[in-house]
Order: C-alpha cells, then structure tokens, then sequence
C-alpha cells in the first residue's frame, strides 16, 4: 500500500502514541427499548485502527482521528465524525473519509446518518471534499469502483500491531 519516498503526499508523518483501548463500563448506558447506547468512545473503536492509505500506520496514529472530534446523539441516530488529514494538501482526504465512512456503514445499525467531515481549516479544498464526502450517490459510485473499494478495503483490513 505504500508509495515509494518520491511520491509520498507526506514522506515525514509525526506519529503518535497510540491510546490504551477503554473497556466499556459493566452499566453501560441502556436505551429504554433495552439497546446499548452507541458513543463516542464506540465510534473511536470502530475507525482508529484504518490504515492510512499512504504509509503504514492507523489513523489514530497519525492524529487523522480523534475521539474528542467524533459526536454521537444516539437518540437522534445520528453521528458526526470530523478528520485531519497530515498536511492541508492531502489528495488521500477523500480516500480516508470515504474508508471512515464506509467502516462505520459497516458496523453501525442502518438507523445511523452519518457527517464525516474534514476538521475546519485543515485541508486546502475543504469544502469540496466535505460535498464529495456527504453525497450518498458520489459514495455509492465510489464505492462501484472495483479498484477504490479494493483499496477502501486494504485500509479496513487495519494497521499492522505495533507499540
């Protein structure tokens, strides 16, 4: 999956500690109808281990995600998850929104809408890349393409273990 050094978008990512993994409280937030609340925390688990599609690290690890950058209102079924790409001229954003996307497609009940948006100021074309990222039929073509769901698919297959 990784480029050679001359055609990385960013050849020198910073890489972070990764976060200890929080196990869910024993008294979990219930629902009335008796469902486990979904949260932030939840949403985290879900998408910190997608590989970037550059370099051979997570998401979490390169700062592209952060817990405190994702919102949920369970009862509203809706979540909001914003990313920041490495550097502001990122051409892999639409690629690793679209992988956070379709990861939380993935795993969430259908009942979810999902934002997955780019964090303010972060990258050069932010809004058209937000426009690309929220259009159901822009993701559902995308998502035709036999080549870019296969690579979708090699960054869901999640970041070797390391530290």
């Amino acid at each position: 999956m990784s480029l050679d050094a001359q055609s990385l978008i960013n050849p020198n990512p910073i890489i972070h500690e990764r976060k200890a993994r929080t196990q869910k409280e024993a008294a979990a937030a219930v629902a009335e109808d008796g469902r486990e609340l979904i949260d932030a925390s939840e949403i985290f688990d879900h998408i910190r281990d997608i590989t970037d599609p550059e370099h051979p690290y997570s998401l979490e690890q390169l700062n592209v995600v952060e817990e405190e950058l994702i919102s949920v209102d369970d009862r509203g079924s809706h979540v909001k998850v914003m990313f920041t790409p490495t550097v502001e001229h990122c051409s892999m954003a639409t690629l690793i929104g679209l992988c956070i996307r379709t990861k939380l497609l993935r795993s969430l009940p259908p009942r979810f809408k999902m934002d997955i948006l780019l964090s303010p100021g972060s990258h050069s074309t932010e809004a058209a890349v937000n426009k690309q990222l929220n259009d159901k039929e822009r993701v559902a073509a995308a998502l035709e393409n036999a080549a870019l769901l296969d690579m979708v698919n090699r960054c869901l297959a999640g970041a070797p273990a390391s530290g």
